[in-house]
């Protein structure tokens, strides 16, 4: 088993998509559900399926991200290149913060529209892709 990807509620699709693609996300595809509902499934341009989903159902109201979800976590090749990027787009992500010290991964907040935090990282020179059992050890 694997997960695939993870799935938002948003309030306002076309905000979002732009918020999303302002991020380097690109649309894999679209899918009506019925009574002005949409799933938005999307992926970074160098990952071979998709990575987030966002689901937009307009009767359900405003969407209220509440306590359950803390984050979603973003890999990023060089975060000065990323936080430039998005201050281009209008959007204002927090400064740079280095939670495992000077050596260890750099990282930035940003939060979508609805609410929902990101989190930006850039793992230091020679650490594999991802997370794994090493971090740990």
């Amino acid at each position: 088993m694997k997960t695939l990807f993870a799935a938002y509620r948003v309030t306002d699709l076309d905000r979002s998509l732009r918020f999303y693609a302002a991020l380097g996300y690109v649309e894999l595809g679209r899918v009506e559900v019925g009574d002005g509902s949409r799933l938005v499934i999307l992926k970074f341009p160098g990952e071979p399926a998709a990575s987030l989903e966002l689901v937009h159902r307009p009767a359900d109201g405003r969407v209220d991200v509440g306590s359950g979800i803390d984050h979603l976590a973003i890999q990023v090749d060089t975060l000065t290149v990323t936080l430039k990027t998005l201050a281009e787009a209008s959007m204002e992500p927090e400064p740079v913060q280095y939670p495992g010290g000077p050596h260890g991964p750099k990282t930035s907040w940003l939060t979508d529209p609805d609410g929902y935090r990101i989190e930006l990282v850039e793992w230091p020179f020679g650490h594999p892709e991802g997370i794994t059992a090493a971090d740990f050890s």
